[in-house]
């Protein structure tokens, strides 16, 4: 077998190129043939190497159990690029510079002899691409096949060890979430990827945190001296975190029986959104000093012990309804899903901080599939004025300030605040400053995968999850998930369509707030 050379890249105009050029490198995708590759990671790679960022030589190894040659598999990957990619139509001049670099190998997770055929090819890569013997691999592939992959790989010796000098090759790892079920799970897992990477070397991967308002919030935070001020106790009332879906399972039936909202949802999307949220000002803008605020913030939720998951938490299981005019099938009428399923489909929680800076601020998270809309949001709801000067004006029930950051689908952040009704009456009424990505900066943001396999392959592990977070964030879980089991809910408890069930409302109005109308 002969890798194809690299060619003179049409695309190497240096004034088109930006400054984050990562060096040459290998990409071996573990569970190509997946949806994750020919939606997500695919369509990424392409879309990098449409705005020149990807390195000369950059070569994409699928590995994956199928029996398969290296153009049939281009051309299915031509077709999902062609499908998913945000940018379209598809220019076929890049996509053919691109699809030179796939190529193919096919094994299963757990024959040595597919890895050595691996080690062979990405040899091979190294002398006739260019690659330096840079090397990351992506699992992409069910949690279960984690281990083995990762204890194959060490075996193999297709792992370089980590260096301090930047002339030797590197490898890393990114890993897909769910990292582990629970505490322990999480912890052996940890135990197991240490066996053969460094710390340093392993990427968990949330895409949450490569969508562009999740990053802004950093700099909309720590960049901008009008709201650091008041992001405090001393004048936030609560925040809400919403992750509403309207969609179901998606044929993901026998996946969800096995996690629900918790593990697919809350244990790392919401709680990186928290984090990030409630964070302190980091040292520096580095990875690690990020990296430490957020763990802070992780360590110190309130537990909630299993027997007090009645107080704080809420969790509801979607019946038949109707979303957007067409009749939906309910949860327990899905595919590899049980007729008596337990499994939560929705979920809020109320959790508090203890830290001084967020001491007695409530935090209500929500998240559920079948909702009417899809959306995501962190909500920062202020407290009102001391005094209110124009309570006694008609129409004056002065709703509070709230600071809106929309993570999607429409990426943009908003400010509530009350104005003066034009007329000679006293009349206030709320109107909004909003702010979208589309409209200020003229053009669509990039996907969250395009920027985090980039900054794998610079070695910036900012937007990452570190070990310490992924067990911190377990830890605060795990006795919720642990409560639940010992109760036996009432499921189905609200239609779809609808926003989760009526005591999910009652949650919240026992302390005097309610849910944002979304």
């Amino acid at each position: 077998m002969t890798l194809s050379p690299v060619p003179e890249n049409p695309l190497r105009d240096v004034g088109l190129r930006l400054h984050r050029t990562p060096p040459p490198c290998t990409l071996i995708i573990f569970g190509v043939t997946g949806d994750l590759a020919s939606r997500k990671l695919l369509p990424a790679l392409y879309n990098l190497a449409l705005r020149r960022l990807l390195p000369t030589g950059f070569t994409v190894v699928g590995y994956a159990r199928r029996e398969k040659n290296h153009e049939p598999f281009r051309q299915e990957m031509h077709e999902a690029v062609a499908q998913f990619s945000r940018t379209t139509p598809l220019q076929e001049a890049v996509w053919k510079s691109f699809a030179e670099g796939l190529f193919y190998q096919q094994g299963n997770f757990d024959d040595p002899a597919g890895y050595r055929k691996l080690k062979e090819m990405l040899e091979q890569a190294e002398r006739e691409r260019g690659t330096g013997g840079n090397r990351l691999f992506y699992l992409a592939t069910p949690p279960a096949f984690f281990p083995e992959i990762i204890s194959q790989l060490g075996a193999a010796g297709l792992v370089q060890a980590i260096s301090g000098s930047e002339r030797r090759p590197w490898s890393r790892i990114i890993i897909e979430k769910p990292f582990g079920h629970d505490l322990a799970s999480a912890q052996e897992l940890n135990r197991q990827v240490l066996q053969v990477f460094h710390e340093d070397q392993v990427y968990r991967i949330d895409h949450y945190l490569g969508k562009e308002t999740v990053q802004n919030l950093l700099v909309f935070r720590f960049a901008n001296g009008i709201f650091e001020p008041i992001w405090n106790r001393r004048y936030v009332d609560h925040v809400q975190i919403t992750v509403a879906e309207s969609l179901g399972v998606e044929g993901r039936g026998d996946y969800y029986e096995t996690a629900g909202v918790i593990r697919d949802i809350i244990q790392n999307h919401m709680l990186q959104l928290l984090s990030l949220t409630a964070m302190e000002p980091p040292v520096t803008a580095e990875a690690n000093a990020i990296r430490d605020e957020k763990v802070k913030v992780l360590r110190a939720i309130r537990p909630i012990r299993p027997d007090e998951v009645g107080q704080y938490t809420v969790r509801g299981q979607y019946g038949p309804g109707v979303i957007a005019g067409e009749r939906v099938p309910g949860y327990r009428e899905e595919p590899d899903v049980a007729p008596d399923s337990v499994t939560e489909t929705y979920a809020a929680l109320k959790l508090y901080i203890d830290s001084w800076r967020w001491a007695g601020v409530p935090f209500y998270l929500r998240s559920g599939k079948r909702l009417p809309k899809r959306v995501t949001e962190i909500a920062i709801q202020f407290k009102g004025v001391p005094l209110m000067l124009f309570a006694n004006g008609a129409g004056n029930d002065i709703e509070p300030n709230v600071l809106g950051l929309n993570i999607q689908p429409d990426e943009g952040i908003a400010l509530r605040f009350g104005a003066k009704v034009p007329g000679p009456a006293m009349r206030i009424r709320p109107v909004a400053m909003d702010f979208r990505y589309g409209a200020a900066f003229g053009d669509a943001a990039p996907d969250a995968y395009e920027r985090l396999l980039l900054d794998c392959m610079l070695g910036d592990s900012t937007l990452f999850t570190r070990r310490d977070e992924v067990e911190a964030a377990w830890q605060f879980i795990t006795p919720i998930i642990e409560g639940w089991k010992a109760s036996q809910p009432h499921f189905p408890n609200y239609a779809a369509g609808t926003w989760g069930p009526e005591e999910s409302q009652r949650f919240m109005e026992q302390d005097g707030r309610r849910w944002r109308r979304l």
